[in-house]
Order: C-alpha cells, then sequence, then structure tokens
C-alpha cells in the first residue's frame, strides 16, 4: 500500500497547472443544470482559494450563490469537480490584474460596457481524478487485468481547494 499522506497537496497542485494550461470549466449554478456553459476562469497564482470570471449582468450567474464547476484538462489527464460560491468582485486592482484584449473582445463597451460584471467564486471542496494512471495500468486494462485499487490512489474526494 503506497503512502498517500502527500497525494491530495500533490493533486492539488497537478489540477491547479492543468487549469492554468487549459483554463476552461464548465459552470452550473447548482440545481440548474441549464445553466452549465463554458467559462474561462482568471487564475492568480497566490490566491488559490478563489478564481474569477468576466460575464454578462444578464447571464444566470449573475444571481449569485453556488455554483459547481466541471474541469477536463487537456489529454484527459485531470479531471475535477469544485464548488463555491459566486460574489461580485469590487476590487478594482483585480479587474485590471485580469482585464486583457481577449476579455476586452466580449463587451462592446471595454471596460465600460454596461453589461459587464466582474464575479469572484470562493472555492469550496473539491473532487479531483488523475487521468495519467501509468504505462503499467494503461498495459493491464489493455489485458482486462483489475486496475480500479491502483486508480482509486489518484483520486481525491472532498479536498479543500
Amino acid at each position: 500500500m503506497t503512502d498517500r499522506t502527500a497525494e491530495p497537496e500533490e493533486l492539488k497542485q497537478k489540477f491547479w497547472k492543468a487549469l492554468a494550461d487549459s483554463p476552461y470549466i464548465f459552470l452550473q449554478r447548482n440545481g440548474q443544470s441549464d445553466t452549465a456553459v463554458p467559462m474561462r476562469p482568471q487564475l492568480d497564482e497566490d490566491a488559490n482559494s478563489a478564481v474569477w470570471f468576466f460575464t454578462h449582468k444578464n447571464s444566470a450567474f449573475a444571481d449569485l450563490g453556488s455554483v459547481t464547476a466541471t474541469f477536463a484538462g487537456k489529454g484527459h489527464d485531470m479531471f475535477a469537480r469544485f464548488n463555491g460560491t459566486l460574489a461580485v468582485e469590487t476590487s478594482k486592482e483585480r479587474f485590471e490584474q485580469f482585464w486583457n484584449n481577449f476579455v476586452e473582445a466580449w463587451y462592446d463597451g471595454g471596460k465600460d460596457d454596461p453589461d459587464l460584471l466582474f464575479l469572484r467564486m470562493d472555492l469550496g471542496n473539491a473532487e479531483i481524478w488523475d487521468g495519467d494512471i501509468g504505462l503499467l495500468n494503461t498495459a493491464k486494462m489493455a489485458l482486462g487485468i483489475y486496475v480500479e485499487d491502483e486508480a482509486e490512489e489518484r483520486h481525491v474526494k472532498e479536498a479543500a481547494l
């Protein structure tokens, strides 16, 4: 049996790296699957308890509150589901930190667009799966050999992000 004491932290670090490399999630308001849309969270490597979003005031997320995000990394090497709470972000410094041409392209009025809404998602718990189960386990799978125990060692439930 492997010592799993460092694994949750290792998987969280791998998750943040994967999210930075493929920065799109599927976000939805809790209990409202019809609100699920792809979003690009704005990441700050020094703030691992929140992510930020630019959206429109008429979006479902303008109602704020509880949301759930799902993530699949490039090459399907990392998967995660995490929850959090949306709030309006009022920090002008944070706004300026994340504003760029790619964001501006979505708003006719630029930074002064009356429909622009800047949100912060305060992160709750997450469930993270490491999709990279290794060459040996891939070979076992090809031969139909049981690998669930090894795969479960690369899975963290209820990890606080």
